[in-house]
């Protein structure tokens, strides 16, 4: 399951919020330290079992798996929604690691100086997964009680 239109809108709900971290080998991790995925050498992030879930393209457009646009990161680890809205920015924390920012400065994880591009565009990327899963359970919960 791919997210294609709603990803990274614009309503955030902090509660609902996963904090992202990127290691220095592109291991992507959730708040707790489990690991979400990966970025290849070749820039493809993956999930644990190796099916590809998004890859950004020479023009920094963030492609899933079927070939939909999912967005734009900027060579700077700016993340842009399909309407160009900015959505989460990169910030140098120190000599190694950047921090993932909303547009009003809250911090939303931290990734390895040399996962810049790829920053923003997975915490939105595994965000919207956690977000679709939660919804689906809620359906799924409302129909069992009618």
């Amino acid at each position: 399951m791919f997210a294609t239109t709603t990803f990274a809108q614009k309503a955030k709900d902090s509660t609902q919020y996963t904090f992202i971290t990127i290691d220095g080998k592109g291991g992507i991790h959730n708040h707790a330290g489990t690991k979400l995925g990966y970025i290849t050498k070749d820039n493809i992030v993956k999930n644990n079992q190796g099916h590809t879930l998004y890859f950004i393209d020479r023009d920094g457009n963030v492609v899933d798996a079927k070939g939909n646009k999912l967005g734009k990161a900027a060579k700077n680890g700016n993340y842009y929604n399909n309407n160009g809205e900015i959505m989460l920015q990169i910030k140098n924390a120190d000599e190694a690691k950047c921090a993932i920012l909303d547009p009003e400065g809250h911090s939303w994880g931290y990734a390895h100086k040399n996962y810049k591009l790829h920053a923003c565009a997975a915490h939105c990327f595994f965000l919207e997964q956690q977000r679709a899963a939660k919804a689906k359970k809620d359906l799924l919960n409302k129909a069992g009680k009618n």
